[in-house]
Parts: structure tokens; C-alpha cells; sequence
């Protein structure tokens, strides 16, 4: 079949699976969900309690690709400033220059971001868009590829700033790695017995290869059919008047790459609309806001999202 993923990319898509399933005991979905962010060229956003795994993933995946790592720590007093760097005089020759944050990177762990004030979250906004930074009218690119790991603390939990909309909507997708199992569990403290399973992580590819497989995503093939269902599936989000805001147009181009990404990592030159529905709730529900009177009633996004998509029949 013409453009059909080749057996290389297969490979590398295997290796770097194993590689996390090493240290992360975590389910399937999860881990294609992660691969899928990073050949769409996108973001993940991961709420859940400390101590799942999130600063694991993102040092294995990191590892797995030869990638530059950078972890911030978000805290109530980081500056902007602290994340993408800033003008600095230097007193040998009495000129300004630049030092680039720690947002000139790879991946990104963007640790407890909703610890930090709105006006240090917003800081992300141009690099996560536009991948690049601006000082003083200067455009600064950032590397290729470029994937924020952003984790959050549940909005219960004690100094969080929830993240404004702007932001949320920037992130490809929203996770959730939840507990193990419980053999899982106790194979992860068997693991630990004696060294850390991250310290066995050796390279499996390379920031180039990640880079070409951003492309061949580009080339799954999408039929017309898939593309209408994804854009009425986005636009019920709209219409439904339990939500205030709905899904942004990004939504559905988002949707639509990571349902390319995920055919490409289940082996498929083209997507079927299994893909988008399985993408919908991690993809839209943090999109959403819901009205007044159904956010106090504790409706929950996730749920609506899986309601509207049950609703709306998939292509034949």
C-alpha cells in the first residue's frame, strides 16, 4: 500500500515502547498516547498525584532519543524569566546578551506548573505555539523537536493556580498515568532492589529520527468522511449547553494530527474513526468549560465528552 509505514519506523516505535514500559508501569494506551504527542509535534499535560512516574517518563523518553532534558521546578516566586531567559549586561563589554533559559530543549518537564503564577505559566505560550521565543524583538527558534511535559497537581491540592484557558489549549492532550496494578507495583519495588531501571535506558533514536517521523505523520491518510467527523464531533462541543466554552478550532486540528500519529503507531498508513474516538475525552474534555450551574453540579468533562461522542455516528 503506497506510503505505508516502513518496518524502520515500526522499529524505532518498538524500541522506544519497551523503553518505557521498563520504567513506567503504566497501560498501552497510555504510552502509544505519549508517542503519539511527540509525533504530532504537541504537548501533554499530565494531572495526577506525586509519585506516579511523571518525572520518569519524561527522563526515559528523553534518554531513549539522545534529547536535551530540562527540568523547571514551577514555584510561587519563579519569574518568566527563570523559563525562557533574559537579557544580561556584561560588565567585559558593556553590551547586553542572551543566555537562553532552560526552555531551549528538547523535551521540557515543566514540573508542578500550576504551582506557579499566571503570569510565569504564560511564558510557555509563544514557545508551545510558535517554537520559538521572543526578547527584546528578537526571535530565538528552539529545537526540534520540542515537547512540553507539564505536570499538575490536582486543583484541590493545597497553592495551585488552576491554568487559564489559553493555556490549557495549548496542550495536545491530557493524561491521567494513574496507580499500577498491583503486580505491576511489585515489580517496580522488585526493580528498585538494587539500581534504578532508568540507569538500563540506552538509546534507541535520535533526535533526527523523531523529526522524520513528525513527517511521515504528516503523510497517514485521512478521508474526507473522518475529516467532517472529526469537525462535527468538535463543534458538538459547542452546541451542548452544558458547556460554556467549547473546543477551539485548534481542537480539531489537534485531533486530527494525533489521530494520524496514533495510526502510525498502530502500523496504519491511514486513520479510522476508532482513533478519533479514542483520542476525543484526552484531546477535548480540557478544552471545555463548563456553565455555572453544571460545574457545581460536579458533571464531570471527561463523561461529557464520551456522551457527545456516543451520540454522533462514526463513518462507515
Amino acid at each position: 500500500m503506497e506510503n505505508e509505514p516502513t518496518a524502520d519506523n515500526r522499529e524505532i516505535i518498538a524500541r522506544l515502547d519497551k523503553n518505557l514500559q521498563h520504567v513506567l508501569k503504566t497501560r498501552q494506551q497510555v504510552r502509544d498516547f505519549v508517542f503519539a504527542a511527540l509525533l504530532a509535534d504537541n504537548h501533554i499535560l499530565v494531572e495526577d498525584v506525586p509519585g506516579v512516574g511523571k518525572t520518569t517518563l519524561a527522563k526515559a523518553l528523553a534518554f531513549s532519543i539522545k534529547g536535551e532534558l530540562r527540568r523547571i521546578q514551577f514555584t510561587p516566586d519563579l519569574l518568566p524569566t527563570d523559563v525562557v531567559g533574559g537579557m544580561v549586561f556584561s560588565a567585559n563589554n558593556g553590551e547586553f546578551f542572551f543566555p537562553p533559559g532552560p526552555i531551549f530543549c528538547n523535551i521540557l518537564l515543566a514540573d508542578e506548573i500550576n504551582r506557579a503564577s499566571p503570569r510565569t505559566q504564560s511564558a510557555l505560550l509563544e514557545a508551545m505555539n510558535e517554537r520559538q521565543v521572543t526578547v527584546e524583538g528578537k526571535k530565538n527558534p528552539l529545537s526540534s523537536p520540542f515537547l512540553v511535559i507539564a505536570t499538575e497537581n490536582p486543583v484541590e491540592y493545597h497553592g495551585t493556580y488552576p491554568l487559564p484557558e489559553g493555556q490549557l489549549d495549548r496542550f495536545g492532550i491530557k493524561l491521567n498515568l494513574g496507580y499500577p496494578e498491583e503486580q505491576q507495583e511489585l515489580d517496580l519495588i522488585k526493580e528498585h532492589k538494587e539500581t534504578d531501571p532508568l540507569e538500563d535506558i540506552t538509546p534507541v533514536a535520535t533526535v533526527e529520527d523523531i523529526v522524520q517521523l513528525q513527517q511521515e505523520v504528516k503523510r497517514v491518510d485521512v478521508e474526507e468522511t473522518i475529516l467532517k467527523y472529526v469537525t462535527q464531533l468538535v463543534r458538538l462541543t459547542r452546541e451542548d449547553t452544558r458547556i460554556h466554552l467549547g473546543a477551539s478550532p485548534r481542537a480539531g486540528l489537534v485531533l486530527y494530527r494525533f489521530s494520524q500519529a496514533l495510526a502510525l503507531i498502530r502500523g496504519r498508513n491511514y486513520v479510522i474513526p476508532d482513533d478519533v474516538r479514542e483520542l476525543a475525552v484526552p484531546v477535548l474534555a480540557h478544552r471545555m468549560m463548563l456553565n455555572t450551574e453544571n460545574r457545581h453540579a460536579g458533571i464531570d468533562k471527561q463523561e461529557l465528552v464520551n456522551e457527545i461522542t456516543a451520540s454522533l455516528p462514526a463513518p462507515v
